[in-house]
């Protein structure tokens, strides 16, 4: 008896991409959307040409080590403001998130934004879905080029209209325009612009929503902020099944209100069916609550087949968006929100840093005053040069000497000033071999704007 030979089958390990063809669609939630798109692409566009005190209102000057903010400027001393910034984010996504699910995702992050817009041009100049997939498949004419160079020419533009505004909150968007027209842009500003227009016209133009699947790493992790009490998009199972259409809907006893007409898929920008249940690839846009809500106005039936619920809700059990995980976020938030509002109203805009003189502990000045010798380093974190009066507390009738003949501190905005200081004290009351005192640093026309450190003081204790 033979063998039969038998050909290896060659299995692919991963699917090939399709192209996903949005189609657009008009509803509640849209509007919403591209409201939000408006308001935030408004903002990165026209903040770096608002002038606010005579400055740019928003310039992150790396070289000068300054971030401008409005009235507000902000040192490499400051760090612990945009670290709690950071924390009040991080926060704020957990919050919104198990109370709401992915709507960051869908109304506010980046790559939903500038793909957003991506897809306008597209329409712009391909047409609506249909004809889009039809140009698609459509061997190559004067029509298929024209429309397809028109939206390269348009995604191109834009891209680096983009890029350009991105380094402009990094170099002052004047000058930078100024370098631009006249071709004499230096070597990081040029990487920057490039490289920035080409990672907006690779995201937002070609990955698109291959980023929200395999790039983003919020997608992995945001069922763990998830419960059953989490208000998520969900197709109502129960009322829609079984699903129909045509005929078989007209001659069946009792369809579902799902009439199949797989709306809902098409208008998706991930590509989902919603109705296989939650998916990770879900970037809650609402899309398809827009779409199926339209079809059922249109077919006399009630609207919510697709909704914001929760899993709960759809087994008839009772909701409660308050709850302790999302009162816990929503205290930890405030809290957070409440001492950024705080450390920044109090913010001084003094710097100061007191270091002890390593080579000797004291030195005996007479017989009734000993000193000791520090180094001062004080920062003018303001706007404008600025005088300092040094004084010294924590021991009965210190006195404080400056170097170099010195009797004030003056320092530039942003300058760095260093001064040797000598504190002074009777050995009567400097009689135990370690003190701790106070060093104050006070602008000399603003008494209420100072900065303190304690110090160590060795007195005299024999």
């Amino acid at each position: 008896m033979s063998k039969q030979e038998t050909k290896p089958i060659e299995l692919s390990l991963y699917k090939a991409h399709e192209k996903v063809y949005p189609r657009e669609v008009k509803g509640r939630f849209q509007f919403k959307r591209k409201l939000a798109v408006w308001v935030l692409l408004g903002l990165f566009y026209l903040l770096p040409w608002i002038s606010w005190a005579g400055e740019q209102a928003i310039l992150f000057d790396l070289p000068q080590r300054r971030f401008h903010i409005f009235s507000l400027t902000l040192w490499p001393q400051d760090f612990i403001f945009l670290a709690l910034m950071l924390i009040i984010a991080a926060f704020a996504l957990f919050f919104f998130t198990a109370l709401a699910g992915r709507l960051w995702c869908g109304f506010a992050c980046p790559q939903t934004v500038w793909t957003e817009v991506f897809i306008w041009l597209e329409q712009l100049t391909e047409g609506n879905r249909h004809k889009r997939m039809k140009l698609d498949k459509a061997p190559w004419s004067t029509e298929k080029v024209l429309r397809k160079f028109s939206k390269q020419f348009l995604w191109i533009t834009f891209a680096l209209w983009t890029g350009f505004t991105f380094v402009g909150f990094f170099t002052p968007v004047k000058e930078l325009a100024a370098h631009v027209w006249q071709w004499t842009l230096g070597p990081w500003e040029s990487f920057w612009l490039f490289f920035y227009s080409l990672a907006t016209y690779g995201n937002a133009g070609y990955l698109r929503e291959q980023v929200c699947l395999y790039m983003c790493p919020y997608a992995r992790f945001q069922s763990a902020m998830f419960d059953q009490e989490t208000l998520i998009i969900s197709y109502d199972e129960q009322r829609g099944e079984p699903r129909m259409r045509g005929k078989h809907r007209r001659e069946a006893d009792a369809p579902g209100d799902c009439i199949d007409c797989t709306l809902c898929v098409q208008v998706c920008p991930t590509g989902i069916d919603i109705r296989d249940g939650l998916q990770y690839e879900c970037i809650a846009c609402a899309a398809c609550i827009d779409a199926c809500d339209d079809v059922m106005e249109k077919s006399g039936m009630p609207k919510g087949l697709i909704k914001y619920t929760t899993e709960n809700a759809l087994v008839g059990k009772p909701t409660h968006l308050v709850r302790p995980r999302t009162l816990i976020y929503f205290i930890i938030l405030m809290t957070l929100v409440s001492s950024f509002g705080i450390a920044l109203v109090k913010r001084s805009s003094i710097d100061m840093n007191v270091i002890h003189d390593r080579n000797s502990f004291y030195r005996v000045v007479n017989a009734n005053t000993i000193e000791n010798v520090y180094t001062l380093k004080v920062m003018n974190k303001g706007e404008s040069m600025t005088r300092y009066q040094v004084s010294a507390s924590g021991i009965e009738g210190l006195t404080v000497v400056l170097g170099l003949n010195q009797t004030i501190i003056e320092a530039e905005p942003g300058q760095l000033v260093t001064v040797p200081i000598k504190i002074q004290a009777d050995k009567k009351w400097a009689n135990k071999k370690i003190h701790t005192i106070e060093v104050s640093v006070v602008k000399t026309n603003d008494d209420s704007d100072q900065a303190t450190e304690k110090v160590k003081y060795f007195g005299y204790d024999k």
